[in-house]
């Protein structure tokens, strides 16, 4: 019967991946792989490594194969009915909070919620704010919802399409809204390749130029704002002008764009 080492050895991933796939599978810290890499191997614990290594080798991305991503210090689950959480995206998490300071109970709406990172990390870090998160899939909300539940979040759900989730309810106007659309173009290269092709087609491309929904939720967004209320955007790397056209033709002041850790323009922002 082979050991842990003699596993990690002949294994055909990266070091760390495999070390990964092995604390999964044995349900333990990374502390235990090394203080144990001499224990033998069950044979079924075996296969069920190599299942999962398997699929990592076909591109698979990590975060599916364990059914979680970390986000703003939170662990979420995830499956393929929702993007991956990306380091990036907490950006706009970090803006929106930064908007919320000093306001006391505020209203926000996120809206194309996926995993519900974003909702429920702001919800975490603002449990006197009242948030709603939109998305039209109820695969995602699904997801949504379990995140919500296991770290004891307090978000409202709704599905459909953008602001027509919202329509029959005519909640009171949000003080922020936030959103993460789908913006990559359907013709971008990217879409198939790596961890992209695994992801929900419907979460990274609107199968046009990437910029269709961005302007309908910028365009849609005031009936939906309280005076001086916050509309923020994640977008791509080469579309935060275009955004902020969409801002100044609405008639949004204070518009700015924000730099992620790599020095790109990833989120842009104003408000009405």
């Amino acid at each position: 019967m082979a050991t842990l080492r003699d596993r990690l050895a002949t294994a055909r991933l990266p070091r760390l991946e495999a070390r990964m796939l092995w604390q999964h599978v044995l349900q333990v810290p990374r502390a235990w792989l090394i203080a144990h890499d001499t224990d033998e191997i069950p044979d079924a614990v075996q296969q069920r490594y190599q299942e999962l290594e398997n699929r990592r080798l076909l591109g698979e991305p990590m975060a599916y194969i364990l059914g979680r991503r970390e986000f703003m210090g939170h662990m979420f689950e995830v499956d393929p009915a929702v993007l991956i959480p990306r380091p990036e995206t907490e950006l706009l998490v970090e803006r929106a909070l930064a908007v919320l300071e000093g306001k006391p109970a505020p209203r926000v709406l996120d809206l194309g919620t996926g995993s519900g990172a974003i909702a429920i990390s702001i919800a975490l870090a603002r449990p006197d704010a009242t948030v709603v998160a939109t998305d039209l899939s109820a695969d995602a909300l699904a997801v949504a919802r379990d995140n919500a539940r296991r770290l004891g979040a307090a978000v409202e759900f709704l599905r459909g399409s953008w602001y027509d989730a919202l329509t029959g309810s005519k909640p009171a106007p949000f003080g922020l809204i936030v959103s993460n659309p789908p913006y990559i173009h359907a013709g971008d290269a990217h879409l198939s390749q790596g961890d992209l092709c695994f992801e929900p087609a419907s979460a990274l491309t609107d199968g046009a130029d990437g910029l269709r929904d961005l302007e309908r939720i910028v365009l849609g967004a005031a009936p939906w704002l309280t005076p001086q209320g916050v509309l923020l955007v994640e977008h791509g790397w080469d579309q935060a002008a275009e955004v902020r056209r969409f801002l100044e033709r609405t008639g949004y002041a204070g518009i700015a764009s924000h730099r992620d850790l790599a020095g790109i323009e990833r989120v842009t922002g104003g408000n009405v």
